[in-house]
């Protein structure tokens, strides 16, 4: 570590600096906690689009498929493969803390409302 700027004190082998600001308040830790997200997310068989980098898949065995959106904080879970889906909300519970809310309502300023025969997104 280097000492900040400003910092006229002399220092020994056992000088501490205290952190007065907390990490998640840094510019960069959007872009790191996005950085561990992916690495865990390709650990389990994701990969990362090229066209987009927030959004990863997975395609299991028997062609069902699982995508992840990433917005910011917030993570849309999609696809057909519902065991997948399962196990990605256990991991993600072991590895980041999470708030599963259910069905997706509002997303990115988009009203998204259910029906028997699809969905209807407005904005």
């Amino acid at each position: 570590m280097e000492l900040p700027p400003g910092y006229d004190g002399k220092t020994t082998a056992n000088t501490v600096c205290k952190l007065k600001m907390a990490l998640n308040e840094l510019k960069q830790s959007p872009r790191a906690w996005f950085g561990r997200f992916t690495k865990v997310m390709i650990v389990l068989g994701f990969k990362q689009s090229q066209g987009d980098h927030t959004q990863l898949t997975k395609r299991s065995k028997s062609r069902e498929v699982t995508m992840l959106l990433v917005y910011v904080d917030d993570i849309i879970v999609i696809g057909d493969d519902e065991d997948e889906q399962q196990r990605l909300g256990q991991h993600l519970a072991k590895n980041f803390e999470i708030k599963t809310l259910g069905k997706l309502e509002y997303f990115f300023g988009i009203e998204v409302a259910h029906f028997k025969k699809g969905i209807f997104i407005s904005q």
